[in-house]
Order: structure tokens, then C-alpha cells, then sequence
């Protein structure tokens, strides 16, 4: 090392007097920056890297006491059992796991383990926290890394991680094995439901490339009424009204709308005014429907087993429920050939029947149930088939989220009959936007003017309709 004339060696002793000073000034300075009550830099360090390391040891230890759990219950076959009756052999392994070796944990995490293990063998494992918060409507998982929700109508990624693939394969098949269903490379989709009505739809390779997927939606802790939908701005106290009454008044309603647009929740909210002393059937793929009346006979669909057979579809729970003396048959969602059966039914004597269909308008939701009823296989024209639609169903009600996250009725179409061979629609309410104000959308529920005919109907039937439900604003023109 060449040094400088004028430089005299630094010796050992002066490098680490010179070291010493040095840090000492740097303490000092860190120190003063930082303030009274506050933590020097270093302390922040030794902290941040004692709670990796203390993670990194919860974590560890979790998995490896998860492996042993899920392998000691297989072994005492206690995964089929009764909710209360795992959860209490989960208590009671954690107890003894935590006693009898040396787990490198304090009280707090002891008492944190023994209920994430709980969670991961008889609940949704990392899932639970995003389950218990009520502002979230929608959770997506697309891999052990990428959990989104949906919270106020906005998408966004969350913290929560699974520890691999087969982490999320044993999330989906605790819930499949709750309702007796299987999930599995031959048979690699589900739809599943969670206790709470939450409806759950699970994927596996190969039909997702990237690995296995779940997409929860979930239905509040309670189910939102009418009066809470007309708090939430879903419709107006007229269009609730005049839909109240057709429903008591048994005539056949179509609810119509996109994804996540509200069809099942409004559907849910007309259900409440039929008369308990009707007998009501729900058919539906996976049932979400909670009906306050006694008197309701749930009927779900079923896939094919591993075997090939088994499969019930809703044709055929549509066809069996003409058979149990209904006095409305309330289908969840028509998907496919049993719109002929459901239409047939409306048009021969069982009135009052409610069902929702996927359409981006009215208009479209016909043409999709006439698409439906011609998937049955049968030979009708499509004059015969669109007769059909226009003399069962009288409303058509559209409902659509908007980007604000709230669901309105975007219009009520009353179905008037045919005009050659296209039905008639015409426009009972609408709802109008005006603008937004901030992310909110602004806008007005307006009657169109045009007085149903089925007030007539009504009013021969003994039931008065003001006509002052349909008036429009003043100055507005329809």
C-alpha cells in the first residue's frame, strides 16, 4: 500500500480507535435524528429481523403440525365427522403437540396456532379473515400467491398467502366432501356452496393450466330485504310497490341481468310477499335462495358421480315439481332446456312463477329463452316458441351493477303480447343517469307514463292499483 509523504501510517490501534470514534459519532448523530422515544436505526433492524425469524418459525411450525393433524385425523377417519366434533380434535392436538415437544413460540402465538389450525382443517384455512369481513363480496383466488376481493365494486389483490398449490387443492376438497361431492383430476370442476349460502365454484388442472382456482361469492351474513335494497338506492317506494303487488296478484316475473348484477338478491327480496300459505318449490344449480316463509321445498341439481351416472339436471327437478302440488315454482337460474318445461308450466295453470336468466337487456333475455327452449331438441318455429314466452311471462325486470358497485333496476318491461312475430315490449320504469359525483353514479327512477294492462287484470280481481304509481315526473319526457 503506497502512502503519501506527507501520511504517516495508521496502525492497528489507531484503526480501531478510529473505528470506535467513528461509530460513536455515527450512534451519536443516529441518535439525535431519531429523537426521545424512538428506536436508533440499529435497534429497528435487530426488531424487524427478529420478527422475520419469528415468523419464519410460526410458519414452519404450522405446516409441519398441519401435516401431522391432517395425517392423525385421515388415520382416526374424523374428516367426515361433525364440525364440532373436529374441532375439538384439533383443540385437543394442538394441546398435546404444544406440550409435549419444544415449539419456539410464546403464549400469544400458542393460543394463535391451536385456531389457525382449526380454521385449516374444518374452515377455509388463510381464506377465514376475508370470509368474516362483511365488505367483501367477492374472493378470487388464481393461485397460492393471488388472492383477490372485491370490495364496494372495486377488484384488489390481498396479502394472503397459501403455502403451495396442494394448500389450495385441500381448502376446495374440504368443502366439496361437506356436501358429498368430489373434485379431482377426472372430475376437475365444482359447484359448491359454503354453510353461509355462499356460492363457490372450484377448478383443478388441467382445466386451469396455472393451477387450482376458487371464485367465492359471497351472500352477506343476512339476507339484504326490500327495505334495505330501497335504503341501498336499488329501486324507487313506486316501483316497489307496483312490484309487490304483481307478485301477490300471481302474475309470472322474469329477472334478467349480467354477472354479479343482483338477480338472485332482488329475487330473494319479491319472494318475501307471497302468502304464507302458499307452497313454494326453489330449483336451483346450487341453492342460494333463504325464503322467510315455512312452507319450501329446496331442490338442488347434482352432477354425474365418478361413475357416469347419477346426474339430475333442472329439467328434470322442473318436470318432478308439477308432481308436488306447488303453488309456485321459483327457478334460481334457466340455463338451458328447462325453460320449454318452465314455460309450459306458467302457461297451464301455475301462476306466480319467478326465475332469473343471464341477458344484457329485455329484449335479449327473450331471445335467450327462446335460444333455450329450442336446446330441448324439439321441432317448434319460433313463432310458436316466441307465443309461448309472450302469453307466460307478463314483467320483465333488468337489473345491472353500475360503476359506483350498486345494483339497480335499470327498467320493468311490462310483455304485451306479439306484433307478427317479434313480442311486444314496453318500458314501465327506467332509471335515468344524470352524472356522478365522485365515484358515485347519480340518477333518477322515473315511471314512463304508460299504465300497465295488467292493472285491468288486477282491478277485475278485486285489486286497486293507483294509477299514480306510473305518472311521470313532471316536465320529464318518456
Amino acid at each position: 500500500m503506497s502512502i503519501g509523504s506527507n501520511e504517516r501510517p495508521v496502525s492497528r490501534i489507531d484503526r480501531r480507535r478510529l473505528s470506535r470514534s467513528l461509530s460513536a459519532e455515527a450512534a451519536a448523530r443516529m441518535k439525535a435524528s431519531t429523537g426521545p422515544g424512538r428506536q436508533t436505526a440499529r435497534e429497528e433492524l435487530e426488531v424487524n429481523a427478529r420478527a422475520r425469524l419469528g415468523r419464519a418459525d410460526y410458519v414452519a411450525v404450522k405446516a409441519a403440525l398441519q401435516d401431522r393433524l391432517l395425517d392423525e385425523m385421515e388415520q382416526r377417519n374424523l374428516l367426515q365427522g361433525e364440525g364440532d366434533d373436529i374441532a375439538a380434535a384439533v383443540q385437543e392436538f394442538a394441546a398435546r403437540a404444544i406440550e409435549s415437544e419444544n415449539v419456539p413460540l410464546n403464549e400469544q402465538e400458542r393460543v394463535r396456532l391451536a385456531e389457525e389450525l382449526t380454521d385449516e382443517t374444518i374452515g377455509m384455512g388463510p381464506l377465514a379473515p376475508l370470509l368474516s369481513d362483511p365488505a367483501v363480496s367477492d374472493i378470487l383466488v388464481n393461485g397460492p400467491d393471488h388472492v383477490y376481493v372485491e370490495r364496494f365494486g372495486r377488484l384488489e389483490r390481498t396479502d394472503i398467502r397459501f403455502r403451495d398449490d396442494d394448500h389450495v387443492v385441500r381448502v376446495i376438497e374440504r368443502i366439496a366432501a361437506r356436501f358429498g361431492r368430489r373434485i379431482d383430476a377426472a372430475s376437475p370442476m365444482a359447484d359448491l356452496r359454503l354453510p353461509d349460502g355462499s356460492r363457490v365454484n372450484a377448478t383443478l388442472p388441467p382445466v386451469s393450466i396455472d393451477g387450482p382456482t376458487i371464485s367465492i361469492r359471497r351472500f352477506g351474513r343476512r339476507r339484504l330485504r326490500r327495505e334495505d335494497l330501497l335504503h341501498l338506492g336499488s329501486f324507487s317506494e313506486d316501483m316497489l310497490t307496483f312490484l309487490a303487488v304483481a307478485v301477490k296478484a300471481r302474475k309470472n316475473i322474469l329477472i334478467s341481468g349480467g354477472t354479479g348484477a343482483g338477480k338472485s338478491t332482488l329475487l330473494g327480496a319479491l319472494a318475501e310477499v307471497i302468502p304464507e300459505y302458499e307452497r313454494i318449490v326453489t330449483i336451483e344449480d346450487t341453492a342460494e335462495l333463504v325464503l322467510d316463509q315455512e312452507h319450501v321445498v329446496r331442490m338442488e341439481t347434482r352432477p354425474i358421480n365418478v361413475e357416469g351416472r347419477g346426474r339430475i339436471t333442472a329439467r328434470d327437478l322442473v318436470i318432478n315439481s308439477l308432481r308436488m302440488r306447488p303453488d309456485r315454482i321459483i327457478v334460481g337460474e334457466v340455463r338451458g332446456e328447462e325453460a320449454l318445461d318452465m314455460l309450459q308450466a306458467m302457461n297451464t295453470g301455475h301462476d306466480g312463477g319467478m326465475c332469473t336468466v343471464h341477458a344484457n337487456s329485455p329484449r335479449d333475455a327473450l331471445s335467450r329463452l327462446e335460444t333455450m327452449v329450442l336446446m330441448a331438441g324439439t321441432e317448434l318455429p319460433s313463432r310458436a316458441v316466441r307465443e309461448q314466452i309472450s302469453s307466460a311471462i307478463q314483467l320483465v325486470v333488468h337489473v345491472r351493477r353500475f360503476d359506483d358497485g350498486v345494483r339497480r333496476i335499470e327498467s320493468i318491461a311490462e310483455l304485451t303480447g306479439m306484433e307478427g312475430v317479434t313480442p311486444l315490449l314496453q318500458d314501465l320504469y327506467v332509471f335515468r343517469r344524470r352524472g356522478r359525483e365522485g365515484r358515485k353514479v347519480l340518477g333518477d327512477f322515473n315511471a314512463t307514463g304508460i299504465v300497465p294492462r295488467l292493472v285491468e287484470e288486477l282491478r277485475d280481481q278485486g285489486v286497486n292499483v293507483p294509477t299514480s304509481l306510473f305518472q311521470p315526473p313532471f316536465g320529464s319526457h318518456s
